[in-house]
Order: structure tokens, then C-alpha cells, then sequence
């Protein structure tokens, strides 16, 4: 990770604990803009977005970060916390299947998902 990057992703870090969620979410879209690959960026950019009611788009980067690693426990529970509040109930039960299994020490398949 290059400095910028760090220091940014730093930075809207620092905004979300004081409650800034608007300007965290900037930061973390500028994050993932300078690296598309960044899975902390789309982790962080979808929570803060589903704590402001963007679900939609919260869910879309959930998505990616799934996408980007598909084997993170934490990465697949927040997933189906957003499916849930978007009513998305199969879906959330998938993305809950996907964290049980992990848990219990298990690998997602990528190609299922």
C-alpha cells in the first residue's frame, strides 16, 4: 500500500470514530478510486454507507470485497447484515452460509458466488 493511500484510508478511519460519517465515506471512495483492489477500503466504504441508509450501494461493496477476498469471515457477515436490511432475505442467508462455513474452518468457492 502506498503512503497516500494509507494516509487517506487513515484519514477516513479518523472521520468514522468521530461520527463524520459524509467525509469517511469520501475518504474511502477516493481509497478505493486510488486502488480498485484495496479489500479495507470496500469493507470500511460499505459499513459507513450502510450506517447512513445507502443499502444499495452498500451492498454493492460488500460485494467486492467478497469478491476481492473471498474467504473473510468478517467480509461475508456484514454482506448479509446488508442484504438484511435491504429485505434481501435469501440472499442474506446465503452470504450467512458463506460466514458459517468459514467459521467452522471451511473455504468458499469462488466460483459459486
Amino acid at each position: 500500500m502506498n503512503d497516500t493511500l494509507q494516509e487517506t484510508f487513515d484519514d477516513a478511519t479518523g472521520d468514522l470514530a468521530i461520527g463524520d460519517l459524509e467525509s469517511a465515506i469520501l475518504g474511502y471512495r477516493k481509497c478505493v478510486t486510488l486502488d480498485p483492489t484495496f479489500f479495507d477500503g470496500w469493507q470500511a466504504l460499505g459499513m459507513a454507507l450502510m450506517k447512513t441508509g445507502e443499502i444499495k450501494e452498500a451492498i454493492g461493496c460488500g460485494i467486492q470485497a467478497t469478491m476481492l477476498q473471498p474467504n473473510d469471515l468478517l467480509a461475508w457477515t456484514a454482506l448479509s447484515q446488508m442484504y438484511v436490511q435491504d429485505k434481501q432475505i435469501a440472499e442474506a442467508e446465503h452470504a450467512k452460509q458463506n460466514a458459517t462455513i468459514l467459521g467452522i474452518g471451511g473455504k468458499v468457492d469462488k466460483t459459486r458466488d
